[in-house]
């Protein structure tokens, strides 16, 4: 492999590594308003956290374009509360929803 190909091997690494965070199932709270108007909590297993949106792996399936409200570490006054649209929620073979969200109140 030449250096300039291992220079961009490189920069694609780093730049994945900075927009992507692995959360390693790390459990996060969800509110969300179903199709029924009921309001919906959870704590669901966030898969993945990039800037613009994150994957989750949920025991519900939750309706495209539903607008859902993402808290990291609510037990901690700090904690970072983010607005999300799903974009889809696939089930899986376990009977889980592997559920995609784009977050919406990016500055």
């Amino acid at each position: 492999m030449s250096e300039e190909d291992q220079d961009l091997t490189s920069a694609a690494s780093e730049r994945r590594q900075a927009f992507r965070i692995d959360m390693e199932k790390e459990l996060i709270d969800m509110r969300w308003t179903d199709s029924h108007g009921r309001q919906q909590a959870k704590k669901i297993a966030c898969l993945d956290f990039s800037r613009g949106g994150l994957k989750v792996d949920c025991d519900c399936d939750i309706e495209t374009n539903t607008e859902v409200t993402v808290i990291f570490q609510a037990s901690k006054p700090k904690s970072q509360q983010l607005v999300a649209k799903v974009l889809r929620s696939v089930k899986q073979d376990n009977g889980w929803y592997q559920v995609a969200m784009q977050l919406t109140d990016l500055a």
